[in-house]
């Protein structure tokens, strides 16, 4: 039951998070690209990314981990809603923007992941 209500938590966490990130964009680029879903897709990526360096250096609890991993991440990023409006550009015919989402969503989280863990080493490396 402990293990359910961290996920909870996480999860409400990271979704009002991603309301708050993904909100701000919207009201000024959606109708051309979906940049808030892109934005908390990137920063997410680089999150886990960030937090994959550090927790396998440091001994973090597995409540920790699947509070930030499985709830927080879980509920900030929106892959669901990316794969929504890529097959919506798609059925409008729009196909240029819906490959650019697909490049940006998959190689920029991707090259983000390998930026957050790169990072977390670098700094774990000074702060020795």
């Amino acid at each position: 039951m402990q293990k359910i209500l961290i996920l909870v938590a996480g999860g409400a966490f990271g979704t009002f998070a991603r309301y708050v990130v993904s909100g701000v964009p919207y009201r000024f680029s959606y109708p051309v690209f979906p940049w808030g879903t892109f934005l908390v897709n990137a920063i997410g990526a680089f999150l886990i990314g960030l937090f994959w360096g550090i927790f396998e250096i440091k001994n973090i609890t597995p409540e920790v981990r699947a509070f930030i991993f499985i709830g927080f991440l879980g509920g900030f990023t929106t892959f669901s809603t990316y794969a929504l409006e890529t097959m919506n550009f798609f059925k409008t015919g729009d196909i240029k923007m819906a490959i650019l989402n697909i490049l940006a969503n998959n190689i920029g989280t991707l090259v983000l992941v390998l930026a957050g863990f790169w990072l977390s080493r670098e700094f774990i490396n000074y702060i020795k």
